[in-house]
């Protein structure tokens, strides 16, 4: 029993020592996945290529949107004049083009996250290659983004940020440097 109370001591304290080794060889950095989502120029680009398909679904859209609207204001000026058959028949044409109308933009809206899907993944693959490999070099044992919030305060020296913007804008320009698009 006295050895125990000896020992117990001795242990804990080993564990102690241990722990804190092991602490002071963890490295943590962050990075803002916002901030290189704005400055990445690949990003950028993926951003835009995005915008102008969705302009063309917006267009489409707007243009069924009058089209029905049109039709609904026509029948609202001539419904006095139409017989019930007459009425019943261009309330089923407005349901008809309504219910058209819901599904081409459930259409669109799939449309459109599918083609975000194809824009931003090899982007968020470039993003994620280039953090892994600053990770690596720097023995970093984790590195948080802080646009996720889940950091509330951290030493600005920690902020990889500005390495791995760096890194995708070198990147981005070797890559487009014999096409004359740099």
């Amino acid at each position: 029993m006295r050895v125990m109370k000896v020992f117990l001591p001795v242990l804990i304290g080993l564990a102690l020592a241990s722990s804190v080794e092991a602490q002071a060889t963890v490295k943590i950095g962050y990075i803002d996945s916002q901030a290189i989502l704005d400055q990445d120029p690949s990003a950028r680009t993926a951003q835009q290529q995005f915008e102008a398909s969705l302009a063309t679904y917006q267009a489409e859209v707007q243009q069924m949107g009058t089209d029905l609207q049109t039709l609904i204001d026509q029948y609202e000026q001539q419904q006095a004049m139409l017989s019930d058959e007459a009425k019943a028949n261009r309330e089923e044409e407005i349901r008809l083009k309504q219910t058209q109308y819901q599904q081409r933009i459930s259409e669109l809206e799939q449309q459109a996250s599918v083609r975000q899907a194809e824009l931003v993944e090899p982007v968020m693959e470039r993003i994620t290659a280039v953090i892994e490999e600053i990770r690596a070099e720097g023995a970093y044992s984790m590195i948080f983004d802080v646009a996720a919030q889940g950091i509330i305060s951290a030493d600005p020296a920690l902020d990889l940020t500005g390495e791995v913007v760096r890194r995708l804008q070198a990147a981005y320009n070797q890559a487009n440097s014999g096409t004359g698009q740099g």
